[in-house]
């Protein structure tokens, strides 16, 4: 990808995210880290491709090249042995929005729909092909990356 698409790009999806954390909607994430059972919930977060890089270049500068592996229906991103987020600061917004009761339940879609389309354009001009499933999402920015 071109670096001239990329960091404007980067930079959109990251404001995206900025402006969610200045709203005031309750929200009192604790890491419980129920959200990333996706085997329970029955739900996966999907990415759209500014958020797939970003979560791309989070996993990258926590010193990977490449996903970890996750057959079990956790999240790849969630490292086991400290029951941790990989990329927290750079997680996707689904992440961000999700409907963890002990967090305070999901965001309701009208108070984030303008955020919601600012990240659907952010994929129409990195010519993506909208929301994707984190795990190929992910690894497909990684490989983009490269």
């Amino acid at each position: 990808m071109r670096q001239d698409k990329l960091q404007p790009a980067l930079g959109e999806v990251r404001a995206v995210y900025a402006e969610l954390a200045k709203r005031p909607l309750e929200r009192s994430c604790r890491s419980l880290t129920g959200c990333c059972q996706f085997q329970l919930t029955g739900l996966t977060p999907q990415l759209t491709k500014g958020e797939a890089l970003v979560a791309a270049k989070g996993v990258r500068a926590s010193g990977r090249k490449e996903l970890p592996e996750s057959a079990d229906g956790t999240c790849p991103l969630l490292k086991r042995e400290t029951g941790r987020c990989l990329i927290y600061a750079d997680r996707p917004f689904g992440c961000r929005t999700h409907f963890c009761e002990a967090a305070g339940g999901p965001h309701a879609r009208k108070e984030i729909l303008d955020l919601i389309r600012r990240l659907e354009e952010v994929d129409r001009k990195l010519g993506g092909a909208g929301p994707r499933n984190i795990q190929a999402a992910v690894a497909d920015a990684l490989e983009e990356l490269s």
